[in-house]
């Protein structure tokens, strides 16, 4: 009976989540598409040759990729490296909550079986309390080398159950909750992602592609502009056209009901305030156009967080207000929390962008469908651990 409840219940939630998020649902079985596997024209003979062919050699390429925009993150943002929590308490309201719905990763320690701790999705509600916490001045901020479990995330060639990310937060006056302080924030990440791609590609020998500026664009437009497309469609028509783009506006929903290109919390970016170009929300994506798998990727999501009033209406258009109950809450309601600017930088992602890689899978250790990482190995794409003989395969599948 319990594994029925289960199953039942992890169905709902990815059911929930493909309609939240906009994301295809991916069950156990099916076509290429189904189970993870990158576009057709990279599983081709011959359409697929990595950057990097030995295993050891990537690690080494890891590390450049890595360090060397974590450096130029720091420079261009004015951010201070700090450490990071492993686990967060339930009960405090640190953990990010996604989109509501998402299982995290949780345990009791031993002889505190009442207690509950997770693993936190992201640390956009602890950066936050961080900055208070370390008496960060305005305009100053935080790094951290996060790592953490999304058990109910998507499963394919460019979404893991691990994540990796330089999450990262700067403090900023209450008056600079503007457009102008979240394009001015945009650039300077951006430019640690163009000034890494530039390194990257001199060791590597390959063509580096991205422009020297990123283009501003809002969910608003493109919706006016392609009614009929979807967010994917939208975000392949600005990154082929760009090269790179910051994309405003995501979350909350349309005039007709449905999500504004896909979902946010309501605790922590700003998606409801007017812009002076019409459209409302300050937060975004950062999107390139991938060379090889000939599509938008995602690097970044990052946005002015809310602040005590935004905070409430977020919370009420969710119905969500009894998260206001919660420590870190208060702490925002009462101004503990400073205002501030923040996101993050999936470093897997990254990688699999500088590198040029086909599959999320190259670039980290994780799990992804059994038939996927058969298929994956049958074409050459080598998955780190996987495909081996000490890769266990899930029975019946």
């Amino acid at each position: 009976m319990r594994t029925v409840f289960l199953a039942s219940a992890l169905l709902s939630v990815t059911l929930a989540n493909a309609a939240l998020t906009g994301r295809p649902l991916i069950p156990l079985r099916g076509g290429a598409a189904e189970i993870g596997l990158p576009p057709a024209h990279v599983l081709e003979r011959g359409g697929y040759t990595p950057v990097v062919k030995q295993t050891r050699d990537l690690e080494d390429a890891l590390l450049l990729v890595k360090s060397t925009f974590e450096a130029s993150l720091k420079k261009e943002a004015n951010l201070q490296r700090v450490s990071a929590p492993m686990f967060v308490d339930k009960r405090s309201g640190f953990n990010d909550n996604l989109n509501g719905i998402e299982r995290p990763a949780s345990f009791s320690p031993r002889d505190f079986d009442k207690l509950t701790l997770e693993v936190p999705f992201s640390l956009a509600k602890w950066k936050r309390w961080a900055l208070h916490y370390y008496e960060m001045p305005d305009w100053q901020g935080l790094v951290t080398d996060f790592r953490g479990l999304r058990c109910d995330d998507d499963v394919d060639f460019t979404h893991s159950l691990y994540v990796d990310q330089f999450d990262w937060e700067k403090r900023i006056p209450a008056d600079a909750r503007t457009v102008e302080t979240l394009q001015d924030t945009v650039k300077s990440i951006y430019k640690a992602i163009y000034e890494t791609e530039q390194a990257v590609s001199k060791q590597f020998s390959y063509q580096a592609i991205l422009p020297k500026e990123i283009h501003f664009a809002s969910t608003d437009e493109m919706w006016e502009s392609h009614p009929d497309a979807s967010p994917k469609e939208r975000e392949n028509f600005l990154c082929e056209k760009y090269g790179a783009v910051f994309l405003m506006g995501i979350g909350g929903n349309k005039p007709d009901g449905r999500i504004r290109h896909d979902g946010r919390a309501p605790d922590y970016d700003d998606w409801i305030t007017p812009r002076p170009d019409g459209g409302t929300g300050l937060n975004g994506d950062i999107l390139v156009w991938h060379p090889v798998l000939k599509q938008s990727f995602e690097l970044s999501s990052m946005g002015i967080r809310v602040n005590p009033e935004v905070l409430d209406k977020q919370l009420e258009l969710c119905n969500a207000m009894d998260r206001k109950e919660q420590i870190w809450h208060k702490m925002l309601m009462d101004g503990t929390i400073p205002q501030s600017i923040g996101g993050g930088i999936g470093q897997s992602r990254l990688c699999q962008f500088m590198l040029r890689c086909v599959h999320i899978g190259e670039v980290q250790y994780g799990w992804y469908h059994p038939e996927a990482v058969k298929t994956c190995k049958e074409k050459g794409i080598k998955l780190l651990g996987l495909g081996t003989r000490a890769d266990v395969a899930v029975p019946g599948l």
